[in-house]
């Protein structure tokens, strides 16, 4: 079977240098037949003259500088059925393949729900601080929040299961992914739109598989960090985070969540902007000004709210206290 490998790249050569000869690897390593190519989003610095001189047999899809939403055009026209997304500051494993795409292949059933995605367990570059994929969803303060680290997450990291999100690097189905429209530009320039995916998937009736005998290597940050700051990570999450619940949530149970915490977010923000750096204060503000201006220009390209209660069953199955039943 034919599997893809797709790293996104912007201005990573450095990254791509340190990260993909492992890719590369876990390709060969594969007992599928595995192609290996960058998706190369407008990069201004040496990315595609290196490629050319050090891997030439990497394929290099140009697009436009679309963050994950280049996948949108790539994935939908693979032969193979099955690809790898990966960011370009990722390390795979070398067995890290075959069993990443089992699920997708129907080789590990955990259910009749149709597998559309799965994610691997993720390690930091040090090689000891967990990053995830075995994701859980809760609420804070009016605000959606997706996390591995929940409290007694740790029993969980060598548990198979299933997740409610994936990052930086996971496989998907692909003509479920052209079904469900891949990734909203609503999020653009990133942040929290792998989460919208992974919830429609959901709402579709498909399920996602975390996969902890394949492993990933993650640096982190290292292309958005560059580009907006930490400040501004933080607050392109809370601005997304606002847009992912005003285009899904419909159930009156969220609906109140939101109403009674983001009003105290705002009090609470008021009250501690004395003592605020000025580049974080009024972050939250700010994010909702942003999320108001965006919901307006960019209208979601994907169907948002669904059944109400597979909405329910969602939060109430990836809750933390849920985890281990999943």
């Amino acid at each position: 079977m034919l599997i893809h490998l797709l790293v996104l790249n912007y201005n990573g050569r450095g990254l791509m240098e340190e990260c993909l000869p492992s890719v590369i690897e876990a390709g060969r390593q594969s007992r599928h037949a595995c192609e290996v190519a960058v998706i190369d989003n407008s990069s201004t610095d040496d990315s595609a003259a290196w490629l050319a001189q050090r891997h030439p047999q990497v394929e290099i899809i140009r697009c436009p500088n679309r963050g994950l939403c280049s996948f949108n055009e790539v994935v939908p026209r693979l032969p193979g059925p099955v690809a790898l997304l990966l960011n370009n500051d990722i390390k795979l494993d070398r067995r890290a393949v075959d069993p990443l795409v089992a699920p997708l292949i129907g080789e590990a059933a955990h259910d009749a729900r149709p597998c559309f995605m799965t994610a691997p367990l993720c390690w930091l570059f040090d090689g000891v601080t967990y990053e995830g994929f075995r994701t859980a969803v809760r609420w804070r303060w009016g605000l959606v929040q997706a996390t591995a680290l929940y409290p007694g997450h740790e029993p969980m990291i060598r548990r198979q299961g299933l997740t409610a999100s994936a990052g930086a690097a996971l496989a998907v189905d692909r003509d479920k992914f052209a079904l469900l429209g891949g990734f909203d530009p609503l999020y653009l320039p990133g942040r929290l739109e792998d989460l919208d995916f992974a919830y429609r998937g959901y709402q579709a009736g498909y399920r996602a598989v975390y996969v902890p005998e394949a492993t990933a290597w993650h640096r982190g940050m290292a292309t958005f960090g560059r580009v907006y700051g930490g400040s501004g990570c933080d607050e392109l999450a809370l601005r997304n985070t606002l847009l992912f619940q005003w285009k899904n949530l419909r159930h009156p149970a969220h609906l109140a969540r939101q109403l009674a915490g983001l009003p105290l977010r705002l009090a609470l923000e008021l009250l501690r902007a004395p003592w605020t750096p000025p580049q974080c204060r009024w972050r939250f503000a700010r994010a909702l000004v942003g999320a108001m201006a965006r919901s307006r220009q960019q209208p979601s390209g994907t169907p948002g709210a669904g059944d109400l209660r597979r909405e329910r069953e969602f939060f109430h199955q990836f809750h933390p206290r849920g985890m281990s039943h999943v």
